[in-house]
């Protein structure tokens, strides 16, 4: 079957940002970074995607500055000399191969390591050493104290440093991971945010102010020019059907002094792209944030790879364009303006050029095995 693709090859530009295709690769944690430091493998990996024609790469998530940021070794740093070197070495090597690429900074909280059989085994928890909004794990459970004003302040300032860090760096812009349950996401959660100061509160927009005042000292350290991305989901590792908004004017609450505060792209995660994301409208997420804020936006979820990610692990699926008819009528009606593939890039460095060419039956299957290498 042929496919009118076109739309995904077309150039986009905002402020200083230009791609010379919509296609984003969606930021995927790989470790493969020893006591943290990406090394020439880690280089040449995403070099490969700027050669493949991925307009913009998402680097993975990257621990910011901060004593209880990372929940696991191997997943790199973005500080201490090594690690940046490393970094330095990555920017490089996209820059050469025409790729534009941004970090990924990420804060975990108060989270639980992922136990999924035959690929982790259980390790033992150790909260205190962790940090949170309120001390909970998931709804209802909490494990912890929450951290003290001071504590809030210092998490912001590291994130700032992160972005600082970017930008001296040479990467094209910075996305802060605000999404699926992580640090950022603890404070605009309810069930996870019960603080009754300034970090918290009934409302979604009382719990807003963690994150307008994380990006307003990202942007005090970077400049005006300097593209700021924010990833954002409704559902959460500890919980799919977890909602931020009920309404979209319950997101604008979020959203907006988001943008005012110095967001310039909204990276919407879903985990099926395709679905509306309120009654009443054909809208999904990426759509909802462009129409609230009038700031481009990043679609996500499930692009060229339809099955769960659980069941994926377990048995090989191939690349399908069977939601490709959908996407580019979304995309060509301007609901989003960037289209963020994950496990689809991760398995096949080349998958942008495929399509491109029209070779759908070279695009290469998905699977567990995948994530033993970086390929």
């Amino acid at each position: 079957m042929a496919y009118d693709l076109s739309g995904l090859f077309t150039p986009f530009t905002h402020g200083p940002l230009h791609l010379a295709s919509r296609i984003v690769m969606a930021p995927m944690t790989r470790c493969f970074s020893p006591g943290g430091v990406p090394g020439e493998n880690v280089a040449a990996y995403y070099r490969r995607r700027a050669e493949g024609g991925v307009g913009l790469i998402m680097t993975e998530g990257t621990w910011i500055p901060h004593p209880a940021a990372s929940n696991e070794e191997n997943a790199p740093r973005f500080y201490g000399e090594d690690a940046l070197a490393g970094w330095r070495r990555v920017v490089a090597e996209v820059h050469a191969a025409g790729g534009k690429i941004m970090p990924q900074l990420w804060h975990t909280g108060l989270t639980r390591r992922p136990v999924v059989e035959n690929l982790y085994e259980a390790v033992p928890e150790d909260f205190a050493a962790k940090v949170s909004p309120s001390g909970y794990v998931t709804a209802g459970e909490k494990v912890a104290e929450p951290m003290t004003d001071a504590q809030v302040v210092e998490l912001i300032d590291a994130y700032a440093k992160g972005a600082e860090t970017a930008k001296a760096l040479g990467f094209d812009g910075v996305e802060i991971h605000g999404a699926h349950g992580y640090m950022v996401d603890q404070f605009f959660w309810h069930e996870t945010n019960k603080r009754a100061d300034r970090w918290g509160g009934p409302k979604l927009a009382d719990r807003a102010r963690f994150g307008i005042e994380l990006i307003r000292a990202c942007r005090a350290k970077v400049g005006p020019d300097f593209p700021i991305v924010l990833r954002f989901s409704q559902w959460k590792l500890q919980d799919y059907n977890a909602k931020l908004a009920q309404t979209p004017r319950e997101l604008a609450s979020l959203l907006e002094p988001l943008a005012d505060a110095g967001v310039d792209i909204f990276h919407a995660s879903q985990r099926r792209f395709w679905l509306p994301e309120f009654e009443g409208s054909d809208l999904n997420l990426a759509g909802w944030a462009k129409k609230i804020t009038g700031k481009p936006s990043i679609t996500v979820g499930s692009v060229g790879i339809e099955q769960e990610m659980l069941e994926t692990l377990f048995s090989p699926v191939p690349t399908t364009l069977g939601k490709f008819d959908k996407l580019m009528e979304m995309l060509g009606r301007g609901d989003f303006d960037l289209v963020a593939v994950g496990r689809a890039l991760l398995v096949d460095p080349q998958w942008v050029r495929k399509l491109q060419r029209g070779a759908y039956a070279e695009l290469q299957p998905y699977s567990a095995a995948s994530l033993a290498s970086l390929s």
